[in-house]
């Protein structure tokens, strides 16, 4: 498989095409962002270890029946997969009340409703990423209502197989987001990442954050956590 043209540069990701038009090779940054790139920074080996998080989780989803983009971990920071056009929609499954959540509707940070929440937002930096409805999401041409029905089945089967994963784990899946592509015959599948840039995980014996509120909030010790989810998810042989 031959790398070609950079196609897309985002803050986490680099995409290249191939000489396979239905491939891709996407390579993990080091950069680091927060609050809408307003907060910026390099942390040394966060793409080396965002890429195995992500490889082995996407590698346990297929495995129990969810279609990806993710073909196969190429090196440490290169992963080949399917090419797709990215749905601009973030869908976020809050397990535990946190982050934005919290602040916006004045809810104690780690109250754990008695539903899982799933937001919208809309994928446009100038607009600051808006959470969005389902009427909003058609209205806007994006998805249609029966393509939603089908994304947040999916995302509601993702929720059960990561929340069991990471508990075996000792880590509580707070919450995460996920992204949605269209390949080139009109599937849908499940594409972008899942790792600690887009997932909060929590220690479930002492509440220790394992992921990217690290580097939002300066408590340090941020590549230090991305290790530890990559050590324990290895721990299991995925």
């Amino acid at each position: 498989m031959e790398q070609l043209e950079l196609l897309y540069e985002g803050k986490a990701k680099q995409v290249f095409a191939t000489d396979d038009p239905e491939r891709i090779i996407i390579r993990y940054k080091d950069s680091a962002t927060a609050y809408n790139n307003l907060k910026k920074a390099t942390i040394v080996n966060k793409g080396v270890f965002s890429n195995d998080i992500s490889s082995m989780l996407f590698r346990h989803l297929a495995d129990a029946g969810v279609e990806t983009h993710f073909i196969e971990r190429l090196n440490e920071r290169d992963q080949l997969c399917r090419r797709v056009s990215i749905i601009p929609i973030e869908i976020i499954v809050r397990n535990i009340v946190a982050g934005s959540m919290a602040q916006r509707l004045g809810i104690v940070e780690g109250t754990r409703p008695s539903n899982t929440i799933v937001d919208l937002s809309y994928k446009r930096d100038e607009l600051g990423d808006p959470l969005i409805n389902d009427d909003h999401a058609v209205a806007l041409g994006l998805v249609t209502y029966d393509e939603l029905k089908q994304i947040y089945a999916v995302t509601r089967r993702i929720n059960d197989l990561l929340e069991s994963l990471f508990d075996s784990v000792g880590i509580t899946l707070v919450d995460f987001k996920v992204e949605f592509g269209r390949t080139s015959d009109g599937r849908i599948i499940l594409a972008d990442e899942i790792s600690p840039d887009t997932c909060r995980l929590w220690d479930k014996q002492t509440g220790e954050k394992l992921d990217k509120d690290r580097f939002r909030r300066d408590l340090g010790k941020v590549i230090e956590a991305y290790e530890e989810i990559d050590r324990r998810l290895k721990s299991l042989g995925k």
